[in-house]
């Protein structure tokens, strides 16, 4: 990510952060709508806490987009935890599209172009960390 599309998603975590719950909200709509098999994988979670957890954890990768290395091993944490969860790497992309769906949904004429692209490099950071985080975890799983 270059220091100006950093700037742009961190500019905007605010406004969005105000309306959490909203982004949340139509994060988890989109997801469900675009990724039917997404929607078994939360048959029986809290809503209301994920949706929670969410929202800190994109601020916690907001806050720290330009500190790799604090930044990526708390992204690989997070992948290995959710190869526990059945995620599997073709998730990512459904999760992706949500995600920006939801950020326009909830920042609406202010979600510009150059704020779409930030974000979606953005995603595509923290995807890639993941998804390189998950088969080692299967991995582990399967020898543990």
């Amino acid at each position: 990510m270059t220091s100006d599309q950093i700037l742009l998603v961190r500019t905007s975590w605010p406004a969005i952060a105000e309306r959490a719950d909203v982004l949340t909200r139509y994060f988890y709509e989109h997801l469900f709508a675009i990724d039917d098999n997404a929607a078994r994988l939360f048959a029986h979670v809290d809503m209301g806490a994920q949706r929670v957890k969410l929202a800190q954890t994109l601020g916690v990768v907001v806050n720290a987009l330009d500190d790799v290395d604090r930044l990526l091993p708390v992204v690989a944490a997070l992948g290995k935890r959710h190869s526990h969860y059945g995620v599997e790497e073709r998730h990512f992309d459904s999760v992706g599209e949500a995600l920006l769906w939801a950020i326009s949904d909830t920042l609406g004429p202010a979600f510009t172009p150059e704020l779409h692209a930030a974000w979606t490099v953005a995603y595509a950071l923290i995807a890639s960390v993941m998804k390189r985080a998950l088969p080692r975890s299967a991995e582990t799983v399967a020898v543990a």
